[in-house]
């Protein structure tokens, strides 16, 4: 098991690694993994399960993936030759924007109980990964936005946004929408799970030791754009309603039937990521979710520039030497990036998660503290 004063002097390598071994940035493909039509397909339909089948994880990774890494209604067909083509080589590569692959350390353990229960200890080494489905999402969100507004006319909703536009899920556009965006979601399980396999190849290629000695196991994989058909409680009747979580996550509560039997006790695990210069935490599900908000809490700390804004705002400064003064090293495939992803462009997340905190829909855990990242 690694603990901090194990890495210190070897965040770098770790990073640099980590770097070399997972493509990031806008467009970021892999030049070792190019699916057929075919397989693409099958990662659409089977997501991580299909990742873990060809050697990229393993059974253990998948029993603690939100929905075991596959969601059923997935269906390739409703997904478009143009997204097929932007997702075919993007498979196991992290993009842009916000999204990263940051190593930390276990700063501070608020629940001993469900941390224990976690598999987390003090200066215990940590990896987050914040990714989804990429080039092959976004396209299918893009073109469902131009069918939902029409649909939205033909059924005579009356929408206040546009980006609000929607379809009732029984209509065949609401129905082939739900099933493009599962298979979307489906892709993005098979993405992490792949990193997650080179993040572990990195480690041991470090180290020089195996993943078990290493301690590189997965403690949860939990989504945070998605909707999914779920059981909930609605003025005292049971009901399968479509939960869509748009920047949230899943908190279930202790005991529900879809938390990992390990964690049953302690609830579902949630992972709130900050900036990449502060924080990060690890919280629970509640049962008050899972009265109060169909079992869901944020996901993570929001923006407070805009990315042009902080562009603007690091004209003339290196950020690279600012983290590395807070004791944080970073790589980027553009420094824009690093601009764009500076700690002052967001809330401070600890300020966050003590208000879902207080507000009893989700509980503290452990605060993570970065060592190392690498952005898109």
């Amino acid at each position: 098991m690694l603990s901090a004063p194990d890495v210190r002097n070897r965040v770098q390598d770790i990073v640099e690694g980590l770097f070399r071994n997972i493509p990031s940035g806008l467009g970021s493909r892999r030049k070792d993994v190019r699916l057929t039509y075919s397989e693409l397909k099958a990662v659409l339909k089977k997501g991580a399960h299909w990742a873990a089948s060809n050697g990229f994880g393993n059974a253990a990774d998948i029993e603690h993936i939100e929905d075991r890494g596959c969601l059923d209604d997935a269906d390739p067909e409703a997904v478009s030759d143009k997204a097929y083509e932007r997702g075919k080589d993007q498979l196991g590569t992290v993009g842009s924007g916000n999204h990263f692959v940051e190593v930390g350390y276990i700063a501070k353990i608020f629940d001993e109980d469900a941390a224990r229960t976690f598999g987390l200890f003090p200066d215990q080494v940590t990896v987050m990964i914040h990714t989804g489905s990429r080039g092959l999402g976004y396209q299918v969100c893009d073109e469902s936005i131009r069918h939902m507004l029409s649909a939205a006319a033909k059924y005579n909703i009356d929408l206040v946004d546009r980006q609000l536009c929607c379809a009732p899920l029984s209509s065949p556009e609401g129905s082939r929408y739900f099933s493009a965006m599962a298979a979307a979601a489906n892709y993005a399980f098979a993405n992490r799970q792949m990193i997650t396999h080179w993040v572990r190849e990195t480690f041991e290629n470090v180290f020089q030791a195996s993943e078990a000695s290493l301690g590189l196991s997965l403690v949860y994989d939990v989504c945070h754009n998605i909707a999914k058909k779920e059981k909930h409680l609605v003025e005292g009747k049971e009901m399968v309603v479509c939960v869509h979580r748009k920047g949230a996550t899943r908190a279930f509560s202790p005991g529900h039937r879809l938390v990992p039997e390990r964690y049953r006790n302690a609830g579902q695990p949630v992972f709130v990521p900050g900036d990449m210069g502060r924080a990060s935490y690890v919280l629970a599900g509640t049962h008050r979710a899972m009265e109060e908000t169909f079992g869901s809490t944020c996901h993570g700390a929001g923006r407070v520039m805009s990315r042009n804004q902080a562009l603007r705002t690091a004209r003339g400064r290196s950020i690279p030497q600012e983290m590395e003064a807070r004791g944080v090293y970073v790589r980027a495939a553009s420094k824009a990036t690093l601009a764009e992803e500076m700690p002052e462009a967001y809330k401070d997340v600890s300020k966050v998660v003590e208000v879902v905190h207080r507000a009893g829909i989700s509980k503290l855990v452990a605060k993570i503290v970065p060592l190392g990242s690498i952005k898109g």
